[in-house]
């Protein structure tokens, strides 16, 4: 028979419901720390295939902590006989600058327990996608045969230009309003700030009259969130989750030591924001030389990924990583190595996938790696409504294979290198 998705995925879906209600899924389960202080756990089935998936997570400033979260697919790889392992990673935030080391620790852990794998499979969403693209191209994990994205911050470093300018966006905006002041620029906090979360959400709201109805907002408020809005090319709804990343985040960035330890990393200097106030009204900012360097090391994508395949899934309305980080690394990236299926929302969500959608990316990987010919976004449609058939996993399925994904300097506007 020659292998193709359709066959594929009517394979798995007779599969999964057996699996589900077997045995299969009998397991050994190992919880450790490595050296450099990142937390793992490795479940391998006692059914193991001898392939080995890896999951990295979103981003996220809490503490690090031991590994409970190993991916929105794990039940499925384990009753396909994957052995399935995560990293906390040994940094919070952008933890690319150490990844790295988490993910060879990881699978040195894994060889020492279990043996080496045969093939290694990557995954991982938001932040988790970047980490999971550096992996392939510099990590030296072994055979990375595949590698599976979705909402992934694909594009790297480059997304933190877009962090300094909503912030310095919203300053040249709100600055002149009471209560809406925000301390810290383009470092997005002192260090020493103690700004909280209600904190910000209030100076906000004073400036663009967010929490409010829109009949309750001042004119001012009203006029103000309609400049932000326009000018960030952000969605509403998502004006908080993305004022707390150019703020908290930031500052997270900027301040801690192991990553660009006090300086910023990022300019603006002659970006035009296409519209004169702003352009008169908006701090100018240089990069510290070493910082940006720093930062592009962690992490600009290069393509090099050898034999990977990588599949992306976005969907097109994402207000928090956009899905023109999936054009961006597509510039960078072998076609005949890299397949992006975009899915159309109705409203902008984050990672708002289906269940039905996750998997059909997962099985179009699957597929490819073991033969079948690289899929299209077509293909992984038609592979999403086959698996929704299967009451396990929930649809719509929502690719468009028609969909042009935009360039990425229509969003995040290019900028020189002007560092001091």
């Amino acid at each position: 028979m020659i292998l193709n998705y359709k066959n594929f995925a009517l394979v798995v879906l007779s599969l999964l419901g057996f699996l589900f209600t077997t045995n299969a899924n009998a397991q050994t389960v190992l919880d450790g720390q490595s050296d450099g202080g990142a937390y793992f756990r490795i479940v391998v089935p006692d059914t193991w295939n001898g392939d080995l998936v890896i999951w990295n997570h979103g981003f996220s400033l809490g503490p690090i902590g031991p590994v409970t979260d190993l991916g929105p697919l794990v039940d499925v790889q384990l009753a396909q006989g994957y052995a399935v392992a995560a990293s906390s990673y040994q940094q919070r935030g952008w933890a690319v600058f150490k990844t790295k080391n988490d993910l060879q620790n990881l699978v040195g852990a894994f060889k020492a327990n279990f043996g080496k794998p045969n093939k290694v499979l990557l995954t991982g969403a938001s932040l988790g996608g970047i980490i999971t693209v550096a992996g392939a191209e510099k990590a030296n994990l072994g055979n990375v045969a595949g590698a599976f994205t979705f909402c992934g911050a694909n594009a790297g470093s480059r997304n933190w230009d877009a962090a300094l300018d909503i912030r310095l966006i919203y300053d040249a905006v709100c600055d002149d309003v009471p209560d809406a002041s925000l301390p810290g620029g383009a470092q997005g906090l002192p260090a020493d700030s103690t700004l909280t979360n209600i904190e910000l959400a209030l100076a906000v709201n004073s400036c663009t009259g967010l929490l409010v109805p829109p009949a309750f907002r001042t004119p001012n408020q009203s006029a103000n969130l309609a400049e932000f809005l326009e000018v960030s090319q952000i969605p509403e709804n998502f004006l908080l989750t993305t004022m707390g990343y150019a703020t908290f985040a930031m500052a997270d960035l900027v301040h801690d030591n192991r990553k660009l330890n006090g300086k910023v990393g990022t300019n603006n200097i002659g970006v035009d924001y296409g519209d004169e106030a702003i352009n008169d009204a908006i701090a100018r900012v240089s990069a510290h030389k070493g910082a940006a360097k720093r930062l592009a090391r962690n992490y600009t994508p290069n393509g090099d990924v050898g034999s990977t395949k990588h599949v992306a899934l976005h969907t097109d309305k994402d207000g928090l990583v956009i899905v023109e980080n999936q054009s961006e690394y597509a510039s960078v990236a072998p076609a005949s190595k890299y397949t992006v299926a975009v899915a159309i929302e109705n409203s902008p969500t984050h990672c708002g996938h289906t269940s039905a959608e996750v998997v059909a990316g997962w099985e179009a990987l699957r597929g490819w790696v073991a033969g079948a010919p690289q899929p299209s976004a077509a293909d992984i449609q038609g592979t999403c409504q086959l698996v929704a058939q299967n009451p396990l996993f929930s649809g719509p399925c929502r690719f468009d294979p028609a969909f042009v994904i935009p360039d990425m300097d229509g969003r995040i506007r290019p900028r020189d290198d002007d560092s001091d």
